[in-house]
């Protein structure tokens, strides 16, 4: 079976590009790469190309398709075997399409909640050219072979959902069962590909946008200190504070982005157990500070 190695790149569609623009800089420390096309901009994270592509659009706030890298050009072809053999309808991009990404080349697709994916082989890496952040860091980003983070999805249907990242080669379950004040509980579930320790998660239900949240780890805790600091004193909303998940063990809080889902910033070390678990809690901290961004549930 061939699998996805990383969440190498993700595509947002924004509709206030000049706040994205502040506040990836400012706020997180990510950098600008401009694009040949005006309506849309690149971010920077390592010596990848980019990791983030935002794209300007009039009327809508979410994610526009997540990219999945598989190692080579032989598990390309082999990816488009898997996914016919198991009856995913997908379509091979165009080398135009490709060339949008920055990639070789590119399968599009979208999962049973109709969100996009696109499965692709050999990003570009921009070696000579050392990544300058938007803002002065201590350290960088937890990227390269990790991927740029992890995302929190909607999912209409768990079980087809499962299914259709376990196809692409992610492995995982249910992390965390939390009891609820009608006696059911929330049991979201968590997938992952390399050594983050989960690269997509879902279970959440209720979501109408695609995206609940993106995760991006720093590797400095000064710098993930002062994040939270910038964010603090312009006055954008805090959705859980400070706190510590029992699953990833990073130091992490959720904050709003221009586009109103939250951006998940964190810290840590943390190596994933090899057989597992389930928690009924994190360790600390995450109470929830400002309601309507979809983490309400005290964990």
């Amino acid at each position: 079976m061939v699998k996805v190695i990383e969440l190498g790149y993700l595509g947002l569609n924004v509709t206030d590009t000049a706040a994205w623009r502040k506040y990836a800089t400012e706020c997180i420390g990510l950098q600008i790469v401009e694009s040949a096309q005006d309506d849309r901009f690149h971010l920077r994270m390592d010596l990848q190309h980019h990791r983030i592509t935002v794209h300007q659009t009039a009327d809508s706030d979410d994610l526009a398709y997540m990219g999945w890298r598989v190692a080579g050009q032989e598990e390309f072809k082999a990816m488009q075997k898997q996914l016919s053999d198991a009856g995913v309808a997908f379509r091979v991009g165009t080398p135009e399409e490709a060339r949008e990404r920055h990639v070789l080349a590119l399968i599009k697709l979208e999962d049973p909640s109709g969100t996009a994916n696109e499965i692709y082989y050999s990003p570009q890496v921009d070696v000579m050219k050392p990544f300058h952040p938007g803002r002065p860091l201590f350290g960088n980003f937890i990227a390269g072979d990790q991927g740029l983070g992890h995302v929190l999805v909607r999912s209409d249907n768990d079980e087809e959902t499962y299914n259709f990242y376990k196809l692409l080669g992610l492995v995982g379950s249910v992390e965390y069962r939390i009891p609820m004040p009608d006696g059911n509980f929330a049991e979201p579930c968590f997938m992952h590909c390399n050594g983050r320790q989960h690269s997509i998660a879902f279970g959440f239900h209720g979501m109408v946008e695609r995206l609940n949240h993106l995760h991006i780890q720093y590797s400095n805790l000064d710098d993930f200190g002062q994040s939270h600091d910038i964010i603090r004193n312009q006055g954008i909303d805090v959705a859980m504070q400070l706190g510590k998940h029992a699953n990833d063990q990073l130091y992490t809080f959720y904050s709003a982005t221009p586009s109103g889902w939250l951006m998940e910033l964190g810290w840590g070390d943390y190596v994933k157990p090899e057989t597992q678990e389930h928690y009924a809690g994190d360790i600390f901290g995450h109470g929830v500070e400002a309601s309507g961004y979809g983490m309400d549930i005290d964990i």
